[in-house]
């Protein structure tokens, strides 16, 4: 699927996905595939995560140094629940997170970054 917007969001986009991953443009002008990504305002990383019952905090740390509202988390090719003790430990953070198929997700990262929110995302393959 390829995903266009009207108001480009400042830093990385997420243009596309399909078999090999996310299609991301990065604010240098590169594109890149990811089979699992990581993203914030200024950045997309690849990602090698864990299971979804053993995602924690350590796991996120790349995404959790900076000021975020919440987080994105694309739990694969359908919803699942986050793990219990991750969402305390980020509203312990005063974070707030939000799980949803990794296509919604990569689809709500554009949106929300058009209105500058500042949050980020962590998307596991479209196939997990």
């Amino acid at each position: 699927m390829r995903m266009d917007r009207e108001r480009p969001a400042p830093g990385p986009l997420v243009r596309g996905f399909g078999p090999g991953g996310y299609r991301v443009d990065a604010p240098d002008g590169t594109m890149g595939v990811y089979p699992a990504l990581l993203l914030t305002a200024t950045r997309a990383d690849t990602w090698s995560p864990p299971a979804l019952e053993a995602l924690d905090e350590a796991a996120l740390a790349p995404l959790l140094a900076g000021p975020i509202e919440f987080l994105l988390l694309g739990t694969g090719d359908t919803l699942r629940r986050a793990p219990k003790a991750l969402v305390a430990a980020l509203d312990a953070r005063g974070m707030g997170i939000e799980a949803m198929d990794s296509r919604a997700a990569a689809r709500a990262w554009g949106v929300l970054r058009a209105e500058e929110r500042q949050i980020a995302a962590a998307l596991y393959p479209l196939d997990f």
